[in-house]
C-alpha cells in the first residue's frame, strides 16, 4: 500500500465515522480532515515541526487548505474529544497496564519552568515524563486511557478500572493494588499467572516500535493529552484495518507495522 493510498483510505474511514459532525462556517478544514491530520501526526511519531514540514512538502495536494502550523495544532487540541469516538467497546474480560513516556532526558530535570513531566521509573530505569494507563478489551483494542506524571503509583488509576465495574473484569498486576481496597472488577495477577495479560505487552511494543511513542517533547499537558488521545484512536483504527481474523487455533494476531510512516 502506497502512502497516498493509505492517507486516502484513512480519510475515508474517518469521514464515514464522523458524518454527524458539521464544518464550522469559518473553518478551512472539515472535521474529518482535522482528525485525519491528527491521526497522521500520531502515527508519524515525530515532532510537530518535522511533521508539518513533511505534510506541507509531500502531501499538500491532499490537504490544499492546510492552515499554519500553530493553527493546525491548536485545532488538534481543541477537538481532542473527537478521538474518543474511536475507542473500543468493553468486553467481559479486559487488561490494564501502565506505560512510561519520556518527555526530557533525566539530566535536564528542573532546568526549565515549562517542564510538565516528573521523575519516575519505567522499564527499570528513571525517566522524566508521564505515565499512561491503558484499559484493553479481550481483542487488544483500547477501551479507555488516562495519564498522569511519571511519579504516581499505578493504583492512582483505579478510577479508570472502576468505571467498568458492571461491564468488565479487568486483570492487572500487583502495582494496581491499594491497601485501601480495590475495585470489585479488578483481578490482581501475580507474575506468571493469567498469561492472557501478555496481550498488553504486545500492544505496548507496537506503540514503542511503530510510532516511537516512548519519547515525546510536549511542554503543555493539553497538547500531550491531545496527541495521546489521537494515537489511541489511530491504534484502534490500524489494528482493525483488515478486520480481526483469527488463525486456525483461534488466536487473533495484532500488527500495525505495515502502517509505519
Amino acid at each position: 500500500m502506497t502512502t497516498e493510498l493509505f492517507i486516502t483510505d484513512l480519510f475515508y474511514r474517518v469521514d464515514d465515522s464522523m458524518k454527524e459532525e458539521k464544518k464550522h462556517s469559518q473553518s478551512t478544514l472539515y472535521p474529518s480532515e482535522i482528525v485525519t491530520l491528527a491521526l497522521l501526526f500520531s502515527i508519524k511519531g515525530v515532532g510537530g515541526r518535522a511533521f508539518y514540514r513533511w505534510l506541507k512538502r509531500d502531501w499538500l495536494p491532499l490537504f490544499p487548505h492546510l492552515p499554519s502550523r500553530t493553527r493546525l495544532f491548536r485545532l488538534f487540541k481543541t477537538h481532542r474529544d473527537w478521538a474518543d469516538s474511536f475507542l473500543a467497546d468493553p468486553t467481559l474480560i479486559g487488561v490494564v497496564d501502565t506505560y512510561g513516556v519520556e518527555l526530557i532526558h533525566p539530566i535536564r530535570e528542573g532546568r526549565s519552568e515549562q517542564q510538565i513531566g516528573k521523575k519516575g521509573i519505567s522499564n527499570h530505569r528513571w525517566i522524566i515524563g508521564c505515565k499512561l494507563c491503558l484499559v484493553l478489551n479481550k481483542f487488544g483494542l483500547i477501551v479507555d486511557w488516562d495519564c498522569d506524571t511519571a511519579n504516581v503509583h499505578d493504583n492512582t488509576f483505579q478510577g479508570i478500572i472502576q468505571q467498568f465495574e458492571d461491564e468488565m473484569i479487568v486483570f492487572g498486576d500487583s502495582g494496581f493494588h491499594s491497601k485501601d481496597g480495590d475495585p470489585q472488577n479488578l483481578k490482581i495477577c501475580t507474575r506468571g499467572q493469567w498469561n492472557d495479560r501478555m496481550l498488553v505487552e504486545t500492544v505496548l511494543s507496537m506503540l514503542t516500535v511503530v510510532s516511537h511513542f516512548k519519547k515525546m517533547t510536549h511542554r503543555k499537558w493539553d497538547y500531550l493529552k491531545s496527541r495521546i488521545a489521537y494515537y489511541m484512536a489511530a491504534f484502534n483504527i490500524l489494528v482493525q484495518w483488515f478486520g480481526l481474523p483469527a488463525d486456525e487455533t483461534g488466536f487473533v494476531p495484532l500488527s500495525i507495522s505495515e502502517f509505519s510512516l
